[in-house]
């Protein structure tokens, strides 16, 4: 069978005036992404890390943010195309592991929702999501709260029958 594996990383600024969208879930916080689209950065990089391990190049190449329509659009509409893309090159989702990094608000009550929400836009079970919250102890722009960002690792394996030789 073949298996591969993809990583995916996003950052953004953090802004008064904008929602704060992590994994399709709203965290109520007095500041929120900065962003074309919903400035989701747990999304965006659970996409990078599928593109890239079917070797669809990242999701700026998809989805660009100078075209209009991609406007503060639900990011798990983008993880829906992704997951489109996989599924028309032949891969599957074995599983997701994604860490989210912010000083605040604390994500894990919200953990399970993110799951959920991502799982139904992937067409996985949330068993095949986890996900991860962390603080930089005060350290860099997420610990100064000026920004968060996401890690995420995916793998994925074909779904084509290989021919015996």
């Amino acid at each position: 069978m073949d298996f591969r594996v993809g990583f995916g990383y996003d950052v953004h600024q953090l802004a008064e005036g904008r929602r704060l969208m992590i994994g399709g879930v709203h965290i109520p916080h007095h500041s929120g992404s900065l962003g074309h689209s919903d400035g989701d950065v747990l999304t965006h990089a659970i996409c990078d890390a599928l593109l890239g391990a079917a070797n669809l190049r990242d999701i700026g190449f998809y989805f660009s943010d100078q075209d209009a329509a991609y406007k503060d659009i639900d990011s798990t509409l983008l993880l829906k195309q992704v997951v489109m893309l996989l599924t028309d090159k032949g891969f599957a989702i074995g599983n997701i592991d994604a860490t989210v990094a912010l000083q605040t608000p604390r994500l894990s009550g919200f953990i399970p929702q993110m799951q959920q929400r991502l799982a139904t836009a992937a067409n996985i079970v949330a068993d095949q999501i986890s996900i991860k919250a962390t603080t930089t102890e005060r350290m860099g722009f997420e610990g100064r709260e000026e920004g968060l960002s996401a890690y995420a690792v995916a793998l994925v394996y074909s779904t084509k029958k290989k021919k015996i030789q």
